[in-house]
């Protein structure tokens, strides 16, 4: 097995993440794996936090909002191409699309997610409602 990998950005989501954004994934290392998020115009996400991971994300198309809480205090941030923002480990989040393209961003996970995991996020109460193409 090589100690290095390439992979090209592939047309169709490998995933789909828990708070249900497509996620077509990246080269992973052992501090860390990247992937990339995609979420459809006029979608809301669900609600969550990691109980082991940090994310840092990078806006690479679309618009949209962040919102994000500790606890005692949140926030909600415009996501725009070009805006960086970190999740650390426990903090609640949630995005959605404004515009009338697909929200895209590249993500760097630290550790890297962990595989076979079904308890890593957890669902939490949602800032908006959610609406997912698929929800039910």
């Amino acid at each position: 097995m090589p100690r290095f990998a390439t992979r090209r950005l592939p047309a169709e989501a490998d995933v789909a993440a828990p708070d249900g954004s497509e996620v077509r994934l990246l080269p992973a290392l052992g501090g860390g794996s990247a992937a990339h998020f995609r979420l459809a115009p006029g979608a809301v996400s669900r609600a969550g936090r990691h109980r082991t991971v940090e994310e840092i994300w990078y806006i690479l198309s679309g618009r949209g909002e962040m919102w994000r809480s500790d606890g005692d205090g949140e926030e909600v941030v415009a996501l725009e191409p070009d805006i960086c923002l970190t999740i650390p480990v426990g903090i609640s989040f949630q995005f959605r699309t404004t515009g009338t393209a697909p929200l895209s961003a590249f993500a760097v996970t630290m550790p890297p997610w962990p595989a076979d995991s079904d308890d890593e996020w957890v669902e939490v109460a949602p800032y908006w409602p959610v609406d997912l193409p698929d929800a039910e």
